[in-house]
């Protein structure tokens, strides 16, 4: 028993050394520009405009990639302003295309007439800018040249906005450009040896993990005991979680607007990345790397920790495998195949793309196999939910397949006794979860009319502003930086919870038809509280078990942890026939109230 315990510490002191690692590889890239991988990035009609700029950046050795990217954006701007004064407007040709103009009404002839026929690119280009921009001024009539000058102004200034979208690079491209151009001119020691630092900042916490983990086996009891959980630094909100869900939350921020930041993290996957799908490594190959290993990981201590459950077991393996193969290697190796990119346990809502024109059309484009993609996808939430959902319960999809609920339930295990009990917390999250399915169904709709009809206006809105503002805010604020990040401050359960939209949809089925139900034996229950404080999803279970009632609250996601811990057997999971959900008896003791003896 002494010599697992040495185990144990050996194997958290070797797992802090390789995290460390980890962390260290954020600080130890080395940068350096070459003058034909800018050229291969930009394109032969944008490299020369860059070119000029970044000629004091060429071969420039830097040791970190915040003075790189700071440096390298600088020479992005500082082309944008020499678009934007080669093609700019001046806004004195406004009068003058207006005194030109023959009449009260204009006519976009006057246009041409004033500047006369375009002798070079930028004169071709604002002509025709002018032209597209004042095709529905034709005809119409202006009571003084000066109100008809004001207005060509308004237009003279839209057109000049639009510049840096239309010839110059955006701020969407220049995040793009940056990280591209930042990942290919890594030169240090990851890019050099990227097995290698696989092998020190992955592989090393790995193995320390394991060593800390598999003595449990013999120096842990099996479940959940009440040993001390809110007196953990790690686990109740002290100086540990703080730390890791600090990180959890830095880790989203730049993952979604800075990569560019985390290229030697990119990098060191690279090789991986191109055993697989035969690409360079993303960003979201990395992140989907790191995700698996996650739920692999924590997946081992979930077992080991409730060996005494063979649900609980069986339910772990199934996420780790749905993670493992349908998440992260078959998509990836449907790249490989020249075949459309497809997370096959994924489904809309929770898949909010799904129904974006540029999956469409990929889908529509491979032919039988993106076809059967397309049906597979729309079978899922369409006929799989409600068939599923009636027979299992929202568990068959929430705790057994679902990457976020396999995250949850592994890495998050720690911290589900932080979810808030209170009847303000279900308020806010009935509120919240309907509130972003319908946003999720409203910005769906959109999509699909802009889709079938080519016009991105509907109802006064621009269908492509809704989108984007739902990509923002919820599948990237919402369920990464808020869903994860926030594990140790409110449970591993925020985002299914309050914001998941498919849960939502589960949810309906499960608590209006459905045959499963948490049958609940009230005159057994001690009130000890295991079930309450272990719930995720919020629910006061000891509530429902010492009245002897269901629980069909359409929250639940049957992990059925609450059974797992409970010291007498009060809760069972079960998948029955519909009589007999509602309206159960409350219960004190043996007593039954409106019920004869």
């Amino acid at each position: 028993m002494k010599s697992l315990k040495i185990i144990h510490k050996i194997g958290l002191f070797v797992f802090i050394i390789g995290f460390s690692t980890f962390l260290s590889l954020f600080f130890l890239g080395q940068y350096q520009l070459d003058k034909n991988d800018l050229k291969e990035v930009l394109g032969e009609d944008t490299f020369p405009l860059v070119d000029e700029f970044a000629s004091d950046i060429y071969n420039k050795k830097y040791t970190n990639q915040f003075a790189f990217i700071s440096d390298f954006k600088s020479v992005l701007e500082q082309s944008n302003q020499k678009v934007k004064s080669k093609f700019e407007i001046k806004s004195d040709l406004a009068k003058e295309i207006a005194t030109s103009v023959e009449g009260k009404a204009f006519q976009q002839s006057a246009i041409e007439k004033t500047i006369g026929k375009a002798s070079d690119d930028v004169g071709e280009w604002q002509l025709k800018q002018l032209i597209d921009y004042t095709g529905w001024m034709e005809g119409k009539e202006y009571e003084t040249t000066d109100e008809l000058t004001s207005q060509l102004e308004n237009v003279i200034t839209d057109i000049n906005n639009s510049i840096i979208s239309q010839k110059g690079f955006s701020q969407n491209n220049i995040n793009n450009k940056t990280f591209t151009i930042t990942k290919q001119s890594e030169v240090g020691p990851v890019a050099q040896n990227p097995w290698l630092w696989l092998l020190l900042a992955i592989g090393i916490p790995i193995i320390g993990a394991i060593m800390y983990l598999l003595p449990k086996l013999k120096t842990e009891h099996a479940g959940i005991k009440n040993d001390g959980i809110f007196h953990s630094a790690l686990k109740n909100r002290g100086w540990i979680g703080i730390l890791l869900g600090t990180f959890l939350i830095s880790f989203y921020v730049f993952l979604y607007w800075f990569p560019e930041y985390m290229t030697s993290w990119i990098v060191m996957v690279d090789p991986l990345s191109k055993m697989l799908s035969g690409n360079p490594a993303s960003q979201w190959f990395m992140y989907g790397f790191l995700y698996t290993l996650a739920i692999l990981v924590m997946g081992i201590r979930m077992i080991i920790k409730y060996r005494h459950s063979p649900y609980q077991m069986v339910r772990t393996v199934s996420v780790m495998f749905f993670q493992l193969a349908f998440a992260f290697v078959i998509p990836e190796i449907l790249v490989r195949l020249n075949q459309p990119y497809m997370d096959l346990k994924n489904m809309w809502p929770l898949d909010y793309s799904f129904f974006f024109d540029y999956r469409l059309n990929e889908m529509v484009e491979a032919g039988t196999i993106g076809l059967f993609m397309l049906g597979w996808g729309i079978a899922l939430f369409t006929l799989g939910v409600p068939i599923f959902t009636y027979l299992y319960g929202k568990r068959w999809y929430c705790s057994w397949v679902c990457g976020c609920g396999g995250l949850a339930e592994t890495l998050g295990d720690p911290y589900r006794q932080l979810s808030d009990k209170s009847l303000g917390a279900w308020k806010i999250e009935r509120w919240l979860i309907h509130g972003v399915l319908v946003f999720a169904v409203v910005m769906t709709a959109a999509v699909l009319y802009t889709y079938f009809t080519g016009s991105s206006q509907l109802l006064g809105m621009n269908t492509y502003n809704i989108r984007a503002v739902y990509g923002f805010g919820i599948g990237s604020i919402f369920s990464g930086v808020i869903g994860t990040g926030f594990y140790p401050f409110m449970g591993n359960r925020v985002w299914c919870r309050f914001g998941c939209p498919l849960a939502a949809y589960l949810g309906f089925v499960q608590r209006f038809k459905s045959r499963f139900r948490i049958t609940t034996n009230g005159g057994q229950c001690i009130s000890c509280g295991n079930c309450s404080t272990y719930c995720e999803m919020g629910i006061d279970v000891r509530w429902y078990a010492q009245r002897g009632q269901n629980i069909i609250r359409s929250s639940c996601v049957g992990c059925g942890v609450c059974s797992s811990v409970c010291p007498r057997g009060v809760l069972n999971l079960e998948n029955r026939d519909e009589n007999g959900r509602f309206n159960q008896p409350s219960l004190v003791g043996n007593d039954s109230f409106g019920v004869q003896s």
